[in-house]
């Protein structure tokens, strides 16, 4: 097995950077998701989180931008078939959704446990 090259690395990783300009240009969800990023990174600056709350808030950020161009793939490839292979298939692009909705509810839960007690003690609820 030959070692690749760095001029095949960069190509990788330029491959990859096209894949997530195409999921920011072509789908809407990925950009819902990247504003509630947004949010969820100026709650954190705002609210002072610690390195460890930051790591969980970005690990989520991550999972469910990786979740949704997953998801984005399945539903190109699906695009692509002929109707009867579509008819069969249905339910794994429905799976593909249903990991970027359990994704982000997860994500939803660890936004709460971490955001939660410090708006409490901060707004004084």
């Amino acid at each position: 097995m030959s070692r690749p090259t760095s001029r095949r690395w960069r190509n990788k990783f330029a491959e990859a950077a096209n894949g997530v300009h195409l999921a920011v240009r072509g789908e809407s969800s990925f950009r819902v998701h990247i504003a509630a990023a947004v949010g969820v990174i100026a709650a954190a600056v705002l609210l002072r989180c610690d390195r460890i709350e930051w790591c969980l808030l970005v690990g989520c950020i991550g999972a469910v931008l990786a979740a949704e161009v997953f998801n984005a793939s399945v539903e190109t490839l699906f695009h692509a078939l002929d109707e009867p292979t579509k008819a069969r298939m249905t339910a794994c692009l429905d799976r593909a959704a249903g990991a970027v909705l359990l994704t982000s509810a997860t994500a939803v839960v660890v936004g709460a446990l971490i955001f939660g007690p410090k708006l409490v003690a901060n707004v004084g609820w």
